[in-house]
């Protein structure tokens, strides 16, 4: 996996009136951290990010972090986000090694259409939005695509249900449902009603029948 390049400069001031500062002029404030190295306080240009973060492997991205002539191999480990604007306002940086595992949370997507579920008035559900996995930074996935195309109501799909790529090991219970089949109570009513039609026939025939036996 190529590393996407990302400039960030040193922050020698701390605190919220600097950090305000800072977003109002189109920089966000951070830290990188890691193994075997003191944290450093950064910024980075908004604008920036956000160009290193568009691949396909989004905030999964394995950055070249340059910070005063040195580069840090790293990856997004938090984003702080304002709770209305949503704007992002912090960032930590993890200083990784291309070849040790790290935990990572990986996008969930959906694909194609559940036709069977849609004729039932049903709803397609992510359960999770992302996958937890352990891999080393060359073996992260952009993402998991889930084909739900053959789905039918009350169906289930499990972590264990993933195909993992070579080198990763999904975390959590294999049992965990990721994606399900929401089912709206009009639906559920209309089954719930054809079930006990069915057996209904059956049932008065044999209380006829058991009335007729009494009656001899």
């Amino acid at each position: 996996m190529s590393e996407t390049k990302l400039v960030a400069q040193l922050r020698s001031t701390t605190g919220s009136p600097a950090a305000r500062r800072l977003r109002a002029e189109g920089h966000i404030p951070g830290v990188i951290y890691g193994q075997g190295m003191s944290p450093v306080s950064v910024t980075v240009e908004r604008r920036e990010l956000r160009l290193a973060l568009s691949g396909p492997a989004g905030s999964n991205t394995v950055l070249a972090l340059q910070v005063d002539g040195k580069s840090y191999p790293a990856v997004v480990k938090e984003m702080q986000r304002h709770p209305v604007k949503r704007a992002v306002s912090h960032i930590d940086f993890l200083q990784v090694n291309m070849n040790e595992e790290i935990t990572v949370s990986v996008p969930l997507h959906l694909v194609g259409e559940a036709k069977a579920v849609i004729a039932e008035g049903g709803l397609v559900d992510k359960a999770v939005d992302t996958i937890e996995v352990s891999c080393t930074p060359n073996d992260m996935p952009n993402s998991f695509d889930v084909d739900i195309s053959h789905m039918h109501p009350h169906d289930v799909v499990r972590l264990s249900d993933l195909t993992m790529p070579k080198g990763v090991t999904a975390l959590g219970d294999p049992d965990m449902p990721i994606v399900t089949v929401l089912v709206t109570s009009a639906a559920e009513a209309a089954e719930a009603a054809a079930a006990p039609a069915e057996g209904g026939a059956d049932g008065a025939a044999a209380g006829a029948a058991e009335a007729t036996d009494t009656s001899e």
